[in-house]
This record gives C-alpha cells, sequence and structure tokens, in this order.
C-alpha cells in the first residue's frame, strides 16, 4: 500500500506559474488521507504559504525550505540552520551584487532588504509569503535557516560565482529559474522525508514523491515510485522511475487502488 506521497509545488502541483491549487486538488487529498496515507507538502515555500494553499486541510506534515524545516501541524520537528557568522558573509555578498536580492528565511516569516520594490511586491502579492521588510538584515535577530538568492533575468548569470564562493561552506541547490538557495549541510527534501517516514515507520516500497527540479532529487531516493513532472529538465527525469504530466491522475490512481495492486 502507499502509504506517504509527498509532493513539490512550483512546476508540480502548481504548473504554468500558478499560485493556487486546481479546484478539487485539496478534496482529492483529503480523500487519500481518509484511506489512511498521508500527503506531505514538500517545497522551498515557507511553511505560512503552504499552510494557506492547502486549507481547510489541518495537521499535515510539511517539508518546507527545501528541508531546512520539517513541521507537523504547526509544531517543529526539526530545523537545519546556518552557522551565523556565515550567514552574515552570504548576505553581504548578494547585497553587493548587482542585480541580484538576497531573502533570509524565518519559521514564520522571510525578511527582505530589498534594492527594488519588485522583490517585497512579488514575494507578499504573487507568491502569498509572509513577508518581513528590514533596513539590515544583519539586524535580523531570528536564526538563518536557508538563505536565497534571486536574479530577476535568470539565476544562470551568476549560479557558478555563487558555487564558487561558496563551495563547502553551504550546499547550493537551484529551486527555480531565478532562484538559488543557499543550504545548511544535511538539510534536504530528502531529510525531511526520511523523518517522517522513521517517524511513521513507512518504507520505501510504501512512499511515492513528484517533483520537477534538482532541489527533488533527494526526495527521489527515499520513494519507490518517484515520479518527474514531463518538462523536468532530462537530468532530473533520469533519476526517476516514471514520468507525468499532472500530478492528480497519479493521485486518482492512488485514490482507485492501482498502485497497491503492485503499480506499474
Amino acid at each position: 500500500m502507499i502509504r506517504l506521497i509527498a509532493s513539490d509545488l512550483d512546476g508540480t502541483l502548481l504548473l504554468n506559474d500558478t499560485q493556487e491549487l486546481l479546484p478539487g486538488t485539496v478534496d482529492l487529498i483529503r480523500k487519500l488521507r481518509r484511506q489512511g496515507r498521508i500527503f506531505v507538502p514538500a517545497s522551498g515555500r515557507q511553511h505560512s504559504n503552504l499552510k494557506r494553499l492547502f486549507y481547510p486541510e489541518e495537521d499535515l506534515y510539511y517539508v518546507c525550505e527545501n528541508g531546512a524545516l520539517t513541521m507537523k501541524g504547526d509544531a517543529i520537528l526539526q530545523q537545519h540552520l546556518i552557522e551565523r557568522k556565515l550567514g552574515e558573509e552570504i548576505i553581504q555578498a548578494v547585497l553587493q551584487q548587482d542585480g541580484c536580492e538576497v531573502l533570509v528565511s524565518g519559521v514564520h516569516t522571510l525578511y527582505v532588504q530589498p534594492k527594488e520594490p519588485w522583490f517585497a511586491v512579488y514575494l507578499r502579492d504573487v507568491v502569498k509569503n509572509n513577508v518581513t521588510e528590514v533596513e539590515d538584515l544583519l539586524s535580523v535577530e531570528e536564526p538563518y535557516m536557508k538563505i536565497s538568492i534571486c536574479q530577476k533575468d535568470g539565476i544562470e548569470k551568476t549560479e557558478q560565482m555563487w558555487r564558487r564562493r561558496f563551495e563547502g561552506k553551504a550546499v547550493p541547490m537551484i529551486s527555480g529559474n531565478i532562484w538559488l538557495d543557499l543550504m545548511p549541510f544535511g538539510a534536504d527534501k530528502g531529510d525531511g522525508i526520511a523523518l517522517i517516514q522513521d517517524r511513521l515507520h513507512i518504507t520505501k516500497e510504501e512512499t511515492m514523491v513528484f517533483g520537477d527540479n534538482f532541489n527533488d532529487l533527494a526526495m527521489f531516493e527515499k520513494a519507490r515510485y518517484s515520479f518527474a513532472m514531463e518538462k523536468a529538465h532530462p537530468d532530473v527525469k533520469k533519476a526517476c522511475r516514471y514520468t507525468t504530466d499532472m500530478v492528480e491522475k497519479i493521485l486518482r490512481d492512488v485514490l482507485d487502488g492501482k498502485y497497491d495492486e503492485g503499480g506499474i
């Protein structure tokens, strides 16, 4: 039986840059949960954002911030942190780099010191995050979990520079066309899924995951049924057993018991 289903959001459950789940998706998840299955949003997004997306479903497990934070409802199960001095070094470097914006993830809000107004507007009004604008990011007292670099015209322009600069200090993780996350060592979506599997005594063979980008690779390793989206990068698809153009199609198959009978 498929007991654990985890899905990425952007580019996976949220297609074509949409910011809302398809009508009926939450109801589909509710029916799967009634069958005794666990559904886990696994995303680079913040916890508050994920809770809003899946409302009114309550008390879900969440793998947030690309695995830097794992939650059960509103309770923190695991949190990875970036050492303060390193975080300050990253923040200062991005603030000095033309064309790049930086955000610092806290548990309940994102902290930003925008160079351009569009950045905070995008995070708050388009993506629907909790956002706190500050005059000086270095004055933020909350511990750093994840520090993200945003380049509006494409992160590929500076990706390799950031990788070289912080090699051996933090884990760089592409999470979208304009985003590079710098993560604490040991923090990824696979780590969050493994924590939930251990907590609930769920095996790899009882697990199904969906994703579309390189930040999903660690999660794929934790599941017998790993699905990449058809529009994913070829290297991402190579890491999966299956592909799909829509997560909901596979979820309906699970609801009907297809994979409980041996699947494909």
